[in-house]
């Protein structure tokens, strides 16, 4: 009745043609605080990603489901899409702008299209060890960089830690001259691309859920990750020699639709940003404790050779890599390799 009245005495004093606009604003407005339509029903969030329940980012989605359920039961539900259920590694992106999926957590790799910036996470032998990154990843500048592809309409909400990468082929990796002429599968990413061709290797790009095919048919040589994909997609029963080498990171960003999140009630949508925090924190813990676990695994299971490098074997591969820096520094920021080299003193 309120709402009647009121568009009545605007209706009256101004000419209607004119008004028009401020009428439908009023409108708008009145009907978004009387009766908002994110309270008319239950929220839906869609969360795709590519790994295994097992892995840290499986645990992390749905530690985060259990989370939203007791918290915000009958307001929202989460369904969580493992393994490339929904979407894979090229699709998940586009089907969050479209507003299809909520939330994925892609590597930081994927995102070359939407920020060259997140490309600092792939520079080999940037990342002194995992207390390093997340010195980083919690600093000013790091929180700044989870920023960086907001302009496309992709909010990031945090970034989840997998591991250190290690490298893995046919034969043993001992120095960089043994990775010369073999096929390694790479993410989407220039800088990975720039790290194996300093070698003399053969970059082949190729979504993660190809990868286990692709060594068992020879269609590439090797592969780079950290143990817990290693173990979980049981790369290691197709590879003979795995190298540990710590030569770079794999990190991923927690991502939703810009739109979609800034039209959550303000409520929600704290309460969700305070369980992200939390789950952030215990993916962290996941991650570094499947690094041992399943490291072990691994070597327990007599499937691959497992090679420990020497100093002098490591400084041979950070010298024909490290070299990958200068061609991306632009791009990345020197102040974003300077913030992290801070870090990797202190730790």
């Amino acid at each position: 009745m309120q709402t009647e009245n009121l568009l009545q005495q605007l209706l009256r004093k101004n000419n209607m043609k004119k008004n028009i606009k401020l009428v439908a604003a009023t409108v708008v407005a009145m009907g978004l605080m009387a009766s908002p339509a994110s309270y008319a029903k239950e929220i839906v969030i869609k969360f795709s990603h590519v790994t295994t329940e097992a892995t840290p980012k499986g645990k992390g989605a749905m530690l985060f489901k259990k989370l939203v359920d007791e918290r915000l039961g009958g307001k929202v539900r989460v369904e969580v899409y493992p393994s490339s259920q929904l979407y894979g590694d090229k699709a998940v992106l586009k089907a969050l702008l479209l507003n299809d999926v909520q939330l994925a957590a892609p590597s930081l790799s994927k995102f070359s299209k939407y920020t060259k910036q997140w490309a600092l996470f792939d520079l080999p032998f940037l990342f002194k060890n995992p207390q390093s990154l997340n010195c980083f990843t919690d600093s000013p500048k790091g929180q700044a960089l989870l920023g960086a592809t907001e302009r496309k309409g992709i909010k990031g909400l945090g970034y989840w830690l997998n591991g250190m990468k290690q490298i893995s082929a046919n034969t043993p990796l001992i120095t960089p001259d043994n990775a010369k002429g073999l096929k390694f599968r790479i993410m989407s990413s220039d800088v990975l691309k720039a790290q194996f061709e300093a070698v003399d290797a053969n970059p082949q790009k190729m979504a993660f859920s190809e990868v286990y095919n692709a060594l068992a048919t020879g269609v590439i040589d090797g592969q780079e990750n950290t143990w817990s994909n290693i173990r979980s997609k049981k790369f290691f029963e197709v590879q003979t020699d795995t190298t540990i080498s710590n030569h770079g990171v794999l990190e991923y960003a927690l991502v939703t639709n810009k739109r979609f999140w800034n039209s959550l009630p303000t409520d929600i949508r704290m309460q969700l940003d305070q369980i992200i925090s939390e789950v952030t924190a215990e993916v962290t813990q996941f991650a570094l404790d499947a690094a041992v676990k399943d490291m072990k695994t691994v070597a327990d299971s007599g499937k691959t050779n497992i090679h420990t490098l020497t100093d002098s074997q490591k400084q041979q591969w950070v010298a024909a890599m490290k070299p990958v820096w200068a061609q991306f520094e632009d791009q990345v920021g020197k102040d974003n390799i300077a913030a992290v080299q801070q870090c990797n003193a202190q730790n």
